[in-house]
């Protein structure tokens, strides 16, 4: 089955007077021409572009806005047409082509023939798409034949900007090998590599752009820090270790915890919003401020328990209880049955919650607060809790909360120097028990 290039815009080659070739023949040769290039059949491209009267397909640009799905192979586009101005142009090259797809032995011949390396048409140069499909063979072939590294994209990306994720690392270290910017700003957001690195979670790429100078505490024109990105970004349960890594070398490199976005948000806000317990973990021991408020009056707290009904997978309970130990206000205690209604997918969070409270008025309204479906899935613990409305907190408990507020936001300092059994270090702590006392 033949398939059918889209539309093509080429050099004019110095034979031909007219920018159209219409003649069956050439119809032919550009639709192997193509075809090869997809599959990346080495052996049919040189035998095209060898043959002088077809050398100009090496630069050909061609324009796939009008077929739906080119990449998968399914063409019906049956005519060869020139180029012309669209608003909705795809444009490609054999280089952007055989670039993005890997084929090396392709893109080797192309270069070799005079492919012009920084053709651009599309907006991304083939460099460009290399990089972002992680080609690594590609980029250094790209870049020995004089790419260059630091070229910029129409949307105001460089090659380094464009390396977002994990399989691309050995582009990346390419890239700076020949000479490209470390310290490389993106047009529009202001981004380094390191933001854009931070910012996908990779933290292979972190430590290596650290390593060639990238400033840890530069801000981009959000004035985002690559923490801040790092911690701002949402995050998937298998991204979470990803970012941690990301965010434990940033912070070895000397970033700061403190710097907050144009609304307040600190990288503890940030980290508490995507549910990342070790990033949260890791803040804290490194001097985050647990109480500092946003712009809107709410802090880490307050964004931890805005998404525990979404994040149960993340541990949400982990978050609240480092916070509480490290003096974090507490929910008004009017506001506590709207808590519980958000959160009660995750027991563990209420029982964090509600121990670092020495009284509590249980109501009727509790128990509504609870979905039945909730309620008999976690029947034993949430029993335990609507039992408080007939029994007051046990004396261990009051004795606990005593304790937790002469330490205030020292607790999680002082616990565990003190000369207590482990179990006992681990109460004051407020570990799970799975049930209310």
């Amino acid at each position: 089955m033949a398939y059918m290039p889209p539309k093509i815009r080429w050099r004019k080659p110095k034979k031909y007077r007219n920018d159209v070739i219409a003649t069956a023949k050439a119809t032919g040769c550009v639709q192997r021409f193509w075809n090869s290039l997809l599959v990346g059949d080495e052996l049919t491209v040189l035998g095209i572009v060898d043959d002088e009267e077809y050398d100009y397909l090496i630069d050909a640009v061609y324009d796939t806005s009008d077929i739906d799905e080119w990449k998968s192979f399914r063409f019906n586009y049956t005519c060869l047409r020139l180029w012309s101005l669209s608003y909705e142009q795809e444009l490609t090259t054999p280089l952007h082509i055989t670039a993005s797809r890997g084929f090396t032995e392709c893109l080797r011949l192309l270069l070799q023939r005079g492919a012009d390396v920084e053709l651009a048409p599309g907006g991304v140069a083939a460099l460009h798409e290399s990089c972002e499909n992680c080609q690594p063979e590609c980029t250094k072939l790209l870049l020995s034949h004089g790419a260059n590294a630091n070229a910029v994209s129409e949307d105001g990306y460089m090659p380094l900007h464009y390396c977002a994720h994990p399989e691309s690392l050995e582009c990346a270290k390419y890239l700076l090998q020949y000479g490209a910017a470390v310290s490389g700003l993106s047009t529009d957001e202001g981004d380094t590599p390191l933001h854009a690195a931070a910012r996908n979670g990779l933290p292979g790429h972190t430590e290596l752009y650290l390593r060639y100078g990238a400033s840890v505490n530069k801000l981009n024109a959000e004035g985002l820090t690559p923490l801040n990105a790092a911690c701002s970004q949402h995050q998937e349960l298998g991204d979470l270790q990803r970012y941690f890594k990301v965010c434990q070398t940033l912070l070895m490199a000397g970033a700061d915890v403190h710097v907050t976005d144009q609304d307040k948000h600190s990288p503890l806000h940030m980290s508490c919003k995507n549910a990342n317990p070790d990033i949260v973990d890791l803040l804290l021991a490194n001097g985050a401020c647990v109480n500092n408020m946003d712009y809107g009056g709410e802090a880490p707290m307050h964004n931890i328990l805005k998404v525990v009904c979404y994040k149960v997978s993340h541990q949400p309970e982990r978050i609240v209880r480092a916070l509480l130990n490290h003096g974090s206000i507490r929910v008004w205690p009017g506001a506590l049955p709207k808590v519980l209604k958000h959160c009660s997918m995750s027991p563990r969070t209420i029982e964090v919650l509600l121990n670092a409270y020495s009284r509590l008025k249980v109501t009727d309204t509790w128990t509504e607060s609870v979905p039945p479906e909730v309620l008999q899935e976690h029947k034993e613990f949430y029993d335990s809790v609507f039992s408080l409305a007939l029994t007051p907190r046990s004396l261990q408990h009051l004795a606990r909360c005593k304790l937790r507020d002469l330490l205030q936001g020292r607790v999680h300092k002082v616990v565990p120097k003190l000369g207590l059994p482990t179990f006992i270090k681990n109460y004051l702590l407020l570990e799970y028990q799975g049930y209310i006392h």
